[in-house]
Order: C-alpha cells, then sequence, then structure tokens
C-alpha cells in the first residue's frame, strides 16, 4: 500500500514538472508578433493589432577612417529602428598569420607596378603595406587586436511609402560618414532574425576592426546641448551639468523656438526664466503677447513696460500704422531706409479679413471681399499721399533724412477702421458691378462692430495709436487676457503681431552688427490656429524674423494641432530650438513620429515631472530640468495656490 501511494506521488510531480515545462514562455513569445509575411524579397508585414511593415539593412562599405561617435550615429539616433552590432575578436594566430599572407600579396603587387613604371600605384601599395607591417607588428605587442563585426538594423514604418522614404532617408544620413547601405534583398526573413534578440547572425557580412575603430561602433554618445557662451536656462538630468544657451548663436539655422507641454507643465516658469535670464545676462530686449495676464509682473521686476488692452483701456493700437524700414543693398552693401506699402497693404487686408469672418468663421467671405477690403485700403494710404517713399510718411517732406523726424518732423495721421470703412460705404454707394453688391453689403453690417463711431462692442483697435514702442525697453508685454477668448484675442493676437512687426521688427537693421538683439513671445499660440489669416502672418513672421536679427518664440499646449495643421508647418520647420515638457499621453505619438523620438524619450515626456522636458537644439537633444531660484520665483511662479502661500509669508 506504501509502495503505491509512493509511486502514485512520484507521477504526480513528474506530471507537474512536464506541465511546467511544457507552458513556459520564452523570449519569443514575448516579443513574437501574431505573425509574420516574408513573401516580398525586400521587406517582412508584421501582422498584429496594426499591421507594420520593417526593412533590414547592412552596412555594405565603411570609411576608410572614421571618428567617435559620428560613425554610426545617426543610425542609433534615427527613431523606430532596431540596430544589432556582432563583435567576434580574431585570434593572434590567425590574425598575424593573415596579416602576413596580406603583405605578402601587397609586396608582390607593389614589385609588379614598380616593373611596369606605376609611380602611383606603387607609392599606394607601400604605404598600404606599412599599415599592416604596423598593425602586425602592434597585435605581436599586444597593443591592438583585430576584430570581426556585422552591422545591420530593422527599420519599422505603418505603410510602404513611409518605409521607402525612410529607408532613403536613413541611406543618405549614412552616406555623410562615407558608410554604404544595402537592402537585405531576398534574405530579409534571416536579417530579421539576425537582428532579434537571439545572438544570432545568420547573414555573416562581416567587416574587419582593430581596437581603435572597433570603439567607434559604441553607442555611448554625450547627451550634452548648449553653447559655450549663453545664459543658464536649466540643468542636463544625465550629465548633472548646466546647460547653456544663446538663443542667437551662430550655430543654429535660426533664433525662433517653440515650447509644447500641457496645462501645468511649466511652460510660463520656463519662459519667464528665459525672459529674466537674457535680459540680465545678454541684453536681449523681449515682448511678449499675454494671452493670460501671466507677465506683468516680468515687466515690473525687469523695469519694462506693461500695456493693457481691454473694452475698457484707453489704449489704442492702430492696425494701419506703417513704419519705414532699413534693408542692405546686396551689391553695394549700403542702407536703404524704404516704405513697403504693398507689404503693408496686404498684411491690412489679413487682419481685416479676419474681422470679416467673425467668430462664426463663414465662408461667405472670398476672393471678391479681399479684393474689396484691399482696394479700401490701398485708397486710404494714397489718400494720404503715402508712396514708397520713407518721407511721404510725414507732413514736412521736403528734403531731409528719416532720422529728422526726432528734429521736429510729425508723422501724418494714419487712416484707421473708421476712415477705412467710411471709404467701403462710399465705394459701396459708387458701384455699379452687380457680383459685388452682397459683398459690400456684408462688409457694411459685418464691420460696423469695429468702429467706434458707431459704439462698436470691439472698436477697441479703432483709432490713431495712443502707444508707441520706445527703443532699448528691456521687456514689454501687451496683455490681451481682459478680452473676449473665443475671437477677439485671436483677433487681437494677428493685430498686434502685424503692429509689433512695423512697430519692433523692421526697425532692426540687417545689418547684424548693428540690429539689437530681439525677442518676439507669442503665448497661447494655439487660440490663432482656426483663422487662416493669422497663421498666415505668423508662418511669414518665423520666416523673415532671422533677417532682422529677432527670435520667434511660439508658446503652445496642444502640438497635436500644429503637427495636424499643415499651414502652420513653417514654424515648426523655421525653429532650430524645441522644448517638449510633460505631454498628455494622446499627443506623444504625435511628437515621436515627427522628431523621431526613441520610446524611452516618449515615455520620460508623459511621466515627467513640472519643470523638466526635452530639449532639443539643431541636432542635438537633452533631458533638461529648470530650476529656478528662489528670487526669481517670487516672479515667474503661475500656480495660483503657491502664489497665495507667497503672499501669506510675505504679510
Amino acid at each position: 500500500m506504501k509502495n503505491n501511494e509512493s509511486t502514485t506521488v512520484n507521477v504526480n510531480k513528474e506530471e507537474n514538472s512536464n506541465i511546467l515545462t511544457r507552458n513556459k514562455k520564452d523570449i519569443k513569445d514575448l516579443i513574437a508578433p501574431s505573425g509574420i509575411d516574408a513573401t516580398s524579397p525586400n521587406h517582412l508585414e508584421l501582422i498584429s493589432n496594426t499591421t507594420k511593415y520593417a526593412r533590414t539593412l547592412m552596412v555594405s562599405t565603411l570609411p576608410r577612417m572614421c571618428t567617435f561617435p559620428l560613425l554610426l550615429r545617426e543610425m542609433y539616433t534615427f527613431g523606430d529602428i532596431n540596430v544589432s552590432v556582432f563583435i567576434n575578436p580574431v585570434s593572434e594566430a590567425k590574425s598575424q598569420n593573415d596579416l602576413n599572407r596580406t603583405i605578402n600579396e601587397l609586396e608582390s603587387e607593389r614589385i609588379v607596378a614598380q616593373d611596369r613604371g606605376n609611380i602611383n600605384r606603387e607609392s599606394l601599395l607601400a604605404q598600404k603595406r606599412q599599415e599592416a607591417e604596423e598593425l602586425r607588428d602592434a597585435i605581436a605587442s599586444g597593443l591592438d587586436k583585430l576584430f570581426e563585426s556585422s552591422i545591420m538594423c530593422t527599420i519599422f514604418a505603418y505603410n510602404m511609402e513611409e518605409l521607402d522614404r525612410e529607408t532613403e532617408l536613413l541611406s543618405s544620413e549614412m552616406s555623410k560618414t562615407l558608410t554604404g547601405m544595402r537592402n537585405a534583398w531576398a534574405i530579409q526573413e534571416d536579417a530579421f532574425k539576425s537582428n532579434m534578440p537571439f545572438n544570432d547572425d545568420k547573414i555573416g557580412k562581416k567587416h574587419t576592426f582593430d581596437r581603435r575603430s572597433m570603439a567607434t561602433v559604441f553607442p555611448f554618445i554625450n547627451a550634452d546641448v548648449g553653447h559655450e557662451n549663453g545664459i543658464p536656462l536649466g540643468f542636463n538630468r544625465q550629465t548633472g551639468l548646466p546647460i547653456l544657451y544663446d538663443n542667437f548663436s551662430s550655430t543654429l539655422s535660426n533664433y525662433n523656438m517653440v515650447v509644447f507641454g500641457k496645462s501645468g507643465a511649466g511652460k510660463g516658469v520656463t519662459i519667464k526664466t528665459l525672459i529674466a535670464r537674457s535680459a540680465v545676462l545678454m541684453g536681449i530686449e523681449s515682448l511678449a503677447l499675454d494671452a493670460e495676464g501671466e507677465y506683468g509682473v516680468v515687466a515690473e521686476a525687469l523695469g519694462g513696460l506693461n500695456v493693457v488692452i481691454s473694452p475698457n483701456s484707453n489704449t489704442i493700437i492702430n492696425p494701419f500704422d506703417i513704419e519705414p524700414e532699413i534693408t542692405r543693398d546686396e551689391i553695394t552693401g549700403r542702407e536703404i531706409i524704404s516704405l513697403n506699402v504693398e507689404n503693408k497693404i496686404e498684411d491690412v487686408t489679413q487682419v481685416l479679413l479676419t474681422m470679416a469672418r467673425g467668430s462664426t468663421r463663414t465662408e461667405d467671405v472670398n476672393e471678391v471681399t479681399k479684393q474689396i477690403i484691399a482696394e479700401a485700403a490701398a485708397e486710404e494710404y494714397a489718400s494720404l499721399g503715402i508712396t514708397n517713399d520713407a518721407n511721404s510718411l510725414y507732413e514736412n517732406n521736403q528734403g531731409g533724412q528719416i532720422q529728422n523726424e526726432y528734429l521736429g518732423r510729425r508723422k501724418k495721421p494714419m487712416p484707421t477702421i473708421s476712415s477705412w470703412y467710411r471709404r467701403v460705404m462710399i465705394n459701396a454707394q459708387q458701384n455699379t458691378n452687380p457680383d459685388y453688391r452682397v459683398h459690400y453689403s456684408y462688409l457694411v453690417k459685418v464691420m460696423r462692430q469695429y468702429v467706434r463711431e458707431f459704439n462698436g462692442q470691439m472698436s477697441y483697435f479703432d483709432g490713431q495709436s495712443t502707444f508707441d514702442l520706445l527703443e532699448g525697453t528691456t521687456f514689454i508685454n501687451l496683455d490681451i487676457s481682459q478680452l473676449e477668448e473665443r475671437f477677439a484675442r485671436p483677433l487681437a493676437q494677428q493685430i498686434l503681431l502685424s503692429w509689433i512687426w512695423e512697430k519692433y521688427v523692421k526697425k532692426n537693421s540687417e545689418d547684424k552688427s548693428k540690429a539689437g538683439k530681439k525677442r518676439v513671445l507669442v503665448d497661447e499660440a494655439w487660440m490663432l490656429l482656426p483663422f487662416p489669416e493669422a497663421v498666415d502672418f505668423l508662418n511669414k513672421m518665423a520666416r523673415r524674423a532671422r533677417k532682422r536679427n529677432v527670435s520667434l518664440a511660439v508658446v503652445s499646449q496642444r502640438f497635436q494641432d500644429f503637427y495636424e495643421k499643415s499651414e502652420v508647418q513653417a514654424v515648426l520647420t523655421s525653429s532650430d530650438t524645441k522644448l517638449f515638457l510633460a505631454q498628455d499621453k494622446s499627443e506623444i505619438q504625435y511628437i515621436k513620429e515627427v522628431f523621431k523620438l526613441s520610446e524611452g524619450e516618449a515615455e520620460f515626456l508623459t511621466t515627467c515631472a513640472r519643470g523638466q522636458g526635452l530639449f532639443k537644439v539643431g541636432e542635438q537633444t537633452a533631458i533638461i530640468e529648470i530650476r529656478p531660484t528662489k528670487k526669481e520665483f517670487e516672479f515667474i511662479e503661475t500656480n495660483l495656490n503657491k502664489l497665495q502661500e507667497q503672499a501669506a509669508q510675505n504679510q
């Protein structure tokens, strides 16, 4: 009986052991997709919840000389890619035998070239023989060693067009270091398996390295960002070193920057830190379009100017204001003072079109409406005698130069929305074209709300400007937070951008040695996106700012809004500096695709703390942490609860 019980127990143990072994999950079960289609000779289809395409490439040629860490950096940082590097050391005995054989072959070829009188080939072979002898001797003395290495990568994409595009892009980037890439044609399945974490090279396309050149393939790249001179913007969380940032560094292709982050991520604190430190340490002047009323305290702390624009304020900013600009003749290099009335008419027309469309963004406004608006605007300037001659801006325009304005010359009154509206009404009465009647009628009805004479509820931009921008002011804040959010604020942003271009940007000379460093900040830029004319002007400013030594800084919450709207792409492409603070999970996929973020970088952006983010300056990227000083927090803090705590402590 006992024997039977013992037998039963042993059998159960054996069965349990077999079940555990049989059901044990290995690495293939964890990483394998639902299915793989390998019928195509140049790619694989990975079938899962979403079909993904994969293509494996091999490094086919390498440069004769390479530099760490440039050799494979473009491959390692490319984006959605897997890279494998197989390294096998070659024994000293085999190295010596192979090198001796190579030396003898080179010497034989050199003698043949010498006999044939081919001096160039003889010299080249002699040099190669000398290098081979030096390598052999170094290996023999233990100072060097030979390695065989296979290098391959697999690119992933969600469609074939993207896969072909990414393949071509990677090949182009790798060619910069004279590294050739070749598609694993007809062996995609074996190549894909070789690039999996099984340590099994099924292809065997090998290259020979010595010890020093082998070191250049390792992906240890210092994630350091910044410039030799600049402001201490934050700290590199990977190295602990401060990041010095110069917005106007000559190493940047442009001076613009974009900042994206969800609400509470620290956008306001970051920008205020940038403005304050750059003003104190580098003398950079800044102007902010303040949509939330956050920057007035910064203007006060820096001794700047805070201007509040609201239905109840007496401040008027006239969208018809025009200023002369200083340009440089490309041939003579001399500076020319001119007036570009045509461009100003186009800018004013864009502003008035946004007004005409209103908050409903009606489709009743079309090219005919635009033509009517532009003609009336041109007639307004012509009626005042304002032409492309800069002297035509002044009442006494007999000779003299523009600089004489400060010696008593007085500018003419500019056209206003009221004068333009009256001209539209006159043109409507004189109109004989039946196709124009409905458009004139629409403008007369809709634009009435912007005219002060009729007590329009949005007439705060109608009249001669009561405020001017003074050169040398450290920080100017234009506060529009008291305007209605849905339409009035975006309209104010567009009008003020046009006005800032005239009064602030164009005053900077095209000669960088004479132009001051200026920054224009557009806060909550997402408000502009539903209005095409506003987006168009923002794009123009992004493209033209560098020419005037001006940096455009765009701050917004949702990157997706900019990514999906093709009309605003110029803002992204014209910004060499990008700062991504904490992001919503719904946003991260768009950022990851556009900027080729790794899985780790994308995960970091959804979990990072306030004031932390990903800082991209040109081709460099680092994880940054913004740490304002206690004194700075007194005027840059935006959290209402913390502000109340500070107020209580100061009492």
